[in-house]
Parts: structure tokens; sequence; C-alpha cells
């Protein structure tokens, strides 16, 4: 077998690392309608998925950085829809501004009730999370019908998130679940979203950690 290659891995420091795939993203991703402050989340995005359509396609409701930085100093507590999002937000960043990271769909409560019920867990957590705290920061990444539910929840007034950062990934109601969403463009609950059946927990995350990184240097 010919073992001969190349190819040479890189051997330098993470940040190292990241910084440079920053420049790439940067180099390749050419003219943008976005903010300086909204490409920061799209770029950590496209470094979570290596995928600048799914990048181009956020879509930001007017306040959405200002009102995410906002809730992350203020403490409220963030409601993820999955176990992965929860795993992989920076909890120490929300922490230090005394927020905390909560998933409830794996709860003995949300479990009976939804088999109760005939309801998906991610609906039953979602009214869990809501009456808990109205105004929390909503990160949903893999279930369309736990944004479906928070929509509903902000129609009959039992819900007013501080931020949505909704991007669930799939093929049943993911994109017209974000199509709902986005149609509140001009109202007044901010949110962070795309167009189409990408997403998922890693950029949901991503734009979540994006940021509570402002938020951190805000308060440099």
């Amino acid at each position: 077998m010919d073992t001969n290659t190349s190819f040479k891995p890189l051997t330098v420091q993470p940040q190292e690392i990241e910084s440079l795939s920053f420049d790439i993203i940067t180099s390749e991703i050419g003219e943008h309608p976005f903010t300086p402050e909204q490409y920061k989340v799209v770029q950590r995005v496209i470094h979570a998925s290596a995928d600048f359509d799914l990048g181009r396609s956020l879509v930001f409701h007017r306040d959405a950085i200002e009102a995410g930085i906002a809730a992350i100093r203020a403490g409220k507590p963030v409601f993820a829809d999955v176990q992965m999002i929860q795993s992989g937000i920076s909890k120490p960043r929300i922490e230090k501004f005394g927020g905390r990271v909560e998933v409830y769909i794996s709860d003995a409560d949300v479990i009976a009730e939804a088999k109760k019920l005939n309801l998906t867990r991610a609906i039953v957590a979602t009214r869990k999370a809501a009456a808990e705290c109205p105004d929390g920061i909503f990160v949903i990444g893999n279930a369309p019908t736990a944004l479906l539910e928070l929509l509903r929840l902000i129609q009959t007034g039992e819900a007013r998130p501080s931020l949505i950062v909704g991007m669930p990934v799939g093929f049943v109601s993911a994109a017209e679940s974000k199509e709902e969403l986005a149609k509140l463009i001009d109202g007044d609950v901010p949110f962070i979203t795309n167009i189409g059946r990408k997403g998922g927990s890693p950029v949901s995350v991503a734009a979540l950690n994006a940021l509570s990184l402002l938020a951190e240097q805000q308060q440099a």
C-alpha cells in the first residue's frame, strides 16, 4: 500500500486553528447583508457547519443581538429543546451572569404528561419552560414541534421570550416552523432563525455561544 501523502496536519494551537478558520470564512463568504454583530453569529454558525448556504440563510430580528446580549447579562435562563444543546452551550459564560441552561424533555413529569395528552415531549417541555419563565431564552435546534408550540404560547400571551434561537433541522415541519417564526420579523419578540430544512443543535449552540461571547466582551 502506498502511504505517501503530501498532506501535513496542522500542529498549531486550537485558538490559532479557530482564527485561521474565521479568516477562511471571511475570505470566502464575500458580500453579505449582515451587520458586524450579526456577522459574528453567522461566522460561528458557518464554522460549526462548514455550510455557507446555511450561514447566508440566517434571519435576524432587528433587536436579536441587543436583546440576546441583554438577556444573557440579566441572567435569564436558557431553555433548550434537547440535551445536545445543553451540552454544547458554554455554561460558564451563561452562569457568570447568573443564568442557567435547562432542558426538560426527559423529565418524568414531561414524559407522563406527553403520554397522557398524546403530545410530543418537546411540546410539553416547552410548556413547562414557558410556565417557569415566560421571558426566558429559548434555543430550539431539533424539534419543530417545540418551536411551533412556543409560537402558539406567544400568541396566547403565555410566553414572551427575551430571545428565540430557532433553527430546527429536518424534513417534517422544520422549514415550516421557521417560516412561521420569521413572520414575527416586525413584531416585538427577538429571534434568530434560518430559511429551509437545514439547522440543528450544533448551529443553534454556535449562535447562542456567539451572543454569550459578545455579552462577555461588553463587560470588559
